[in-house]
């Protein structure tokens, strides 16, 4: 199989070091393509840059679009030793934008990346120009799905022996067909997902250890800040719902009409959630919209930066 990086970005996989929330470097895996303004593609849980796949070469064509894995996801580095504390994607995100960017860039960004993008244009509304937002658990209720669950509830001392003792990839062929089926569940037209796409999506949690753990760690600190939520503690979750309205930088909100896991009236809640915001719905998308309804996806993006004038 070759090399997605090369294929897709004129100089590969590039590689970036910031400081993390813990004050400690860590190395992210980026990749850029295309010139003029800068656009950035925020994937979401457990996923990595591949979710893209479909959106960097149209988007390229128009700005200089840079595609990053977050701490502990896809290819970027998987500190072992610590744990994270919440909100330390907004911070590393944060510092991603300072080193990449010498101008506030366009943020596009899905599910979970979605959220983080929502805090960061709260906590340093200076960064972001536009802000472009798909299918966000800002107002849900629960972790979406049973696999999910059963991560956030199992002791990550367990999960690390499995990482370690590289059982995904002893059982490779059957975590492939797991992750596809799931996947297939999460798009409207499940037959999209080739052979190739099930190599690259199960890559990181096959061949490189740490990947499991951290997805676990993140859904943990998902479940805590769900229930904390639920039971008036304090939580990031609740400060974010809370400050929506000032978000002041065009926003565009996409949601699919179908995503079981977030529904649309949420995305109809964030529109009227925040003041300078337009809403648009996908028809017959599911949950994957990057991957099931990327031309629509694509289009909305280049019509709404050219509707609010940030060329």
């Amino acid at each position: 199989m070759k090399d997605w990086w090369q294929q897709t970005f004129p100089q590969g996989q590039q590689s970036l070091i910031i400081t993390d929330a813990q004050g400690y470097p860590v190395k992210i895996a980026y990749g850029e393509k295309g010139t003029g303004k800068p656009l950035i593609l925020l994937h979401g849980m457990g996923s990595w840059s591949y979710n893209w796949r479909y959106s960097i070469d149209p988007l390229s064509k128009y700005f200089r679009v840079i595609c990053f894995d977050a701490k502990g996801y896809g290819f970027s580095e998987k500190p072992w030793s610590r744990r994270e504390h919440n909100g330390h994607q907004v911070i590393e995100l944060e510092r991603i934008i300072q080193a990449l960017c010498d101008e506030p860039p366009v943020i596009v960004a899905e599910s979970l990346g979605g959220l983080i993008a929502l805090a960061l244009a709260q906590k340093n509304p200076q960064l972001i120009g536009r802000l472009i937002v798909v299918n966000v658990p800002i107002f849900t209720e629960r972790l979406p799905h049973w696999a999910m669950w059963l991560l956030a509830q199992t002791p990550l001392e367990f999960i690390q022996t499995i990482d370690s003792l590289r059982l995904a990839y002893l059982f490779a062929p059957l975590v492939r067909e797991v992750m596809a089926i799931e996947r297939r569940g999460v798009l409207f037209d499940p037959s999209i997902l080739t052979q190739e796409d099930v190599y690259w999506i199960t890559y990181p949690f096959i061949e490189l250890p740490g990947t499991l753990v951290k997805v676990a760690e993140e859904l943990q600190i998902a479940a805590q800040e769900i229930e904390h939520w639920q039971t008036n503690k304090p939580n990031m979750l609740t400060k974010i719902q809370n400050n929506l309205h000032t978000i002041k930088c065009p926003t565009l909100i996409l949601w699919g009409d179908q995503d079981s896991w977030f529904p649309a009236s949420h995305g109809e809640k964030l529109h009227r959630c925040i003041p300078n915001s337009k809403l648009q719905i996908l028809h017959n998308c599911c949950h994957d919209a990057s991957t099931g309804s990327s031309e629509v996806l694509n289009a909305a993006i280049v019509e709404f930066i050219q509707d609010t004038n940030f060329w």
